[in-house]
């Protein structure tokens, strides 16, 4: 397989990836090209798959750019950077790496959640500024027993609330259609579970129906005793009025893994001792990233030997 070569176009920033892949397979490396269409050009009879991530996928104009492209094998759950449906017409394959990170995405949320209501990071910061030796740090709020709403029962949906259920907290939901086994309470809308419940949690996948489906409307029904918790997609979130909900205090707090234009997150939330933000690590552990790339090559391995994919999309 020396001989098949893969794109990569995210950046090559995880070590056990790159060595599976350059082991196994001719690497292009796409982020690291100062004339990336030259590159491609040079290159595009040759690339017979492409690697990416959640960030950096395969759109119609690179698809169109690569005659030879066979499939996507992306580093990621989510797919919003990979089309879809121009995959599905010229019929190359797309794979993804789900499972494998459920348990690292809902620990996070979790502990965001934690984090959040207990204060734990400005709490942290008290301490090391000296603050402490002046006075007690202020009483912060319960988690257990709050009632949890969840966007997207999905694997990572599921997962979280049957980590939140340990904490006795109340359960809902809302997805598309309404799950007949599950014991969790169904609301129709977005706004009507943001009503109903003390922490929204984002876990839906990012689609253009879902994109900014946490807005004006939805972070109002939340309230300002309401905590927001985005482990999905920055995009799910209309951030300015998610910002301005946070500094006009019609919203109590926010723990955010994810943005709308990562690596820029909002300066104005920076001073907010009520938000948590992450660099986008819901995924982040040594075991759980070597567990994808695995799954990545184990993709294109069973591509290229004919045999049935591990986790097909397309």
């Amino acid at each position: 397989m020396e001989s098949i070569g893969v794109l990569m176009t995210c950046p090559p920033i995880y070590p056990h990836l790159v060595e599976k892949l350059e082991k196994r397979f001719t690497l292009y490396k796409l982020h690291n090209a100062p004339d990336k269409t030259h590159f491609i050009n040079s290159h595009k009879n040759s690339i017979r798959a492409v690697v990416g991530n959640a960030g950096f996928g395969a759109d119609a104009d690179l698809i169109d750019q690569l005659p030879k492209l066979e499939i996507v094998s992306s580093y990621s759950v989510g797919l919003d950077k990979v089309d879809l449906p121009k995959c599905k017409e010229k019929g190359i394959r797309v794979t993804n790496t789900p499972d494998v990170l459920t348990d690292d995405v809902a620990d996070l949320a979790i502990g965001l959640m934690l984090a959040v209501l207990r204060r734990l990071c400005e709490s942290d910061r008290y301490v090391r500024s000296g603050k402490w030796k002046k006075g007690d740090y202020k009483l912060t709020t319960k988690f257990t027993g709050k009632s949890v709403g969840i966007i997207g029962l999905g694997r990572i949906g599921m997962a979280i609330a049957t980590r939140a259920e340990a904490f006795s907290c109340p359960i809902s939901y809302y997805g598309r259609t309404e799950k007949p086994d599950v014991k969790y309470k169904f609301y129709p809308s977005v706004v009507e579970l943001a009503a109903n419940c003390h922490i929204l949690v984002v876990a839906c996948a990012l689609t253009e129906e879902t994109r900014h489906i946490v807005n004006r409307e939805v972070i109002n029904a939340l309230g300002p005793k309401g905590i927001l918790i985005n482990i999905g997609r920055g995009p799910h979130v209309d951030e300015p009025e998610l910002v301005s909900a946070l500094l006009e205090g019609r919203l109590g707090g926010a723990g955010l893994d994810v943005f709308e234009d990562e690596p820029n997150v909002p300066e104005q939330l920076f001073g907010l001792e009520n938000v948590v933000l992450l660099p986008h690590v819901g995924s982040g552990t040594v075991e759980t990233r070597q567990a994808m790339a695995d799954l990545v090559v184990g993709n294109l391995e069973a591509h290229f030997l004919n045999k049935p994919l591990l986790t097909p999309v397309v």
